[in-house]
C-alpha cells in the first residue's frame, strides 16, 4: 500500500462517523481508533514507501491505555481454555436487555453453544464455544468494546 493511499484513508476516517477501522492486506495492517479505549497490546510498526522513496511509519495501533480503571483486568490463571473475540465490536452477554445472560460463572457450556454476541458495523455475530466445560470466568462486562483476540470467557 502506497503512502498516498494511507494518507487518503486517514483523511476519510477522520471525516467519517466511524470510531474504529482495521485494514489487513497481506502483511500490512492498519488500525485506526477514535475511541477513548484502544487496543491493549501494541502491534508492530509497518513501513510504507512512496514513489519518491520517502519513508513513513504507520503505527498499527495506538499506545496502551494508562488509565487502568477503564480497562478490565483479567486474572492470570493458567487453568482452562479461553474463548477470545474474533472481531472488534461491542460485546453483549445477553440476547436482549430484559433477558438473562447467555452464560454465567458456573454454567456448563457445550461446543458450538452461543456464549455472547459481538456487534460490529451493525451486524450481530454470535460467538460460540470451541470447548465443552464449565464457565469459570467472564473476562468482560456487558456492552464493553472488545478487540480482536481479547479474552472473553475462561472454560474449564
Amino acid at each position: 500500500m502506497e503512502i498516498n493511499e494511507v494518507k487518503e484513508l486517514l483523511n476519510q476516517f477522520n471525516d467519517s462517523n466511524l470510531t474504529e477501522f482495521d485494514l489487513r492486506e497481506g502483511s500490512f495492517e492498519l488500525y485506526m481508533n477514535k475511541n477513548q479505549m484502544s487496543r491493549q497490546t501494541a502491534a508492530p510498526v509497518q513501513t510504507v514507501q512512496s514513489m519518491e522513496s520517502t519513508t513513513a511509519e504507520v503505527t498499527a495501533s495506538a499506545a496502551p491505555i494508562s488509565d487502568s480503571e477503564n480497562v478490565p483486568v483479567a486474572e492470570t490463571k493458567s487453568e482452562g481454555e479461553v474463548i477470545t473475540s474474533p472481531i472488534v465490536g461491542i460485546v453483549y452477554l445477553q440476547p436482549s436487555p430484559e433477558q438473562d445472560a447467555y452464560k454465567s460463572v458456573g454454567d456448563t457450556v457445550k461446543q458450538g453453544e452461543t456464549v455472547c454476541i459481538i456487534e460490529a458495523m451493525k451486524l450481530l455475530n454470535e460467538i460460540t464455544s470451541d470447548f465443552d466445560g464449565t464457565v469459570t470466568e467472564i473476562l468482560v462486562e456487558n456492552e464493553d468494546v472488545v478487540e480482536y483476540g481479547q479474552p472473553l470467557f475462561r472454560i474449564n
